[in-house]
C-alpha cells in the first residue's frame, strides 16, 4: 500500500490457533498418515516422534482450526476491542467475515499477519466453505492493492532475514505489555485440557491492543493509554 490510512479505518486483529484434534492419534485419515509425512519434513533437526510434534500442528492451516479471532480499532479517541472466539470454527469465522464485510475498514493490521494471520484466516473459510471476505481475498491483487499492514514487516526496513517478535518490539518502545499467565505455546492447552476459551480471548486482545500501540510509535505518535481502552467479547 502506498498511502497513508487514517487510524480509525484500520482493523487491527491476531488470531489463536489449535491442532484440529487434541492428539494425532485422533487424527480423522487421512490426515494422520498426511501429518506423518508432514512431520517427516519439518524439525528434522529434533529427535522428535509424529505424534509429538503434533503439539505444533496448529501453526498449519491444514491441521489446525482457529479458537479466537479478535480485533481492534480507534473510534473517536478510543480503542475497543472484540472477540470471536468458541468451539464451532465456522460459526466464529462466519461472524468475523461479516464484520470485514460490513465494517467502514481500507486495511487490516498484524504482527507477522502477512506470513500467518491473514493467509491462515482465507485458508480456513476456504476450507470450511465460506466466502472469503474481499479484504481477504487478495489473489491476482497487485501489491499497492493489497490492505495488509504488517508491524513485522515494517520494522524490517528491507531486511528479510530479520524477525522481531511483537514482546520485543514493545519493550524497545516503551510499551507496557501485562504480565500473562500463558503464551502462544500453551494455547492448545488451555483449550484441549482446561476449556478456557474466555481465557485465550483475553490474551489475544493483549496482542491486537500491543500492535495497534506499536503501529502508533511507528507514526510518531503517543500510545493510546488504559483508561481510553474497552473490550466487549462475545462468543460465537
Amino acid at each position: 500500500m502506498d498511502r497513508e490510512i487514517p487510524l480509525d479505518k484500520i482493523l487491527f486483529l491476531d488470531i489463536e490457533t489449535v491442532p484440529m484434534s487434541e492428539s494425532m492419534e485422533e487424527l480423522p485419515e487421512p490426515f494422520r498418515k498426511l501429518w506423518e509425512k508432514k512431520a517427516e519434513n519439518i524439525l528434522r533437526q529434533e529427535d522428535m516422534t509424529a505424534a509429538e510434534k503434533f503439539e505444533r500442528a496448529g501453526i498449519y492451516s491444514e491441521f489446525g482450526k482457529i479458537v479466537c479471532v479478535s480485533v481492534g480499532f480507534f473510534n473517536n479517541g478510543r480503542f475497543r476491542l472484540k472477540s470471536f472466539y468458541g468451539d464451532d470454527e465456522k460459526a466464529l469465522l462466519k461472524d468475523f467475515g461479516e464484520l470485514l464485510d460490513k465494517g467502514p475498514f481500507e486495511a487490516l493490521c498484524a504482527h507477522n499477519g502477512k506470513e500467518f494471520d491473514f493467509p491462515y484466516l482465507a485458508r480456513r473459510m476456504l476450507i470450511l466453505g465460506l466466502k472469503i471476505p474481499a479484504m481477504l481475498d487478495v489473489a491476482g491483487k497487485k501489491p499497492w492493492e493489497v490492505p495488509f499492514l504488517d508491524t513485522m514487516e515494517m520494522w524490517k526496513f528491507g531486511d528479510y532475514k530479520h524477525f522481531t517478535s511483537l514482546e520485543l518490539l514493545a519493550a524497545v518502545f516503551g510499551i507496557p505489555t501485562p504480565k500473562d499467565d500463558i503464551d502462544g505455546s500453551q494455547v492448545a492447552e488451555v483449550y484441549y485440557k482446561e476449556k478456557d476459551l474466555e481465557r485465550i480471548a483475553r490474551y489475544c486482545e493483549k496482542d491486537v491492543l500491543t500492535t495497534a500501540r506499536v503501529y502508533q510509535r511507528y507514526k510518531g505518535k503517543p500510545y493510546v493509554a488504559d483508561e481510553n481502552v474497552t473490550s466487549v467479547t462475545w462468543e460465537s
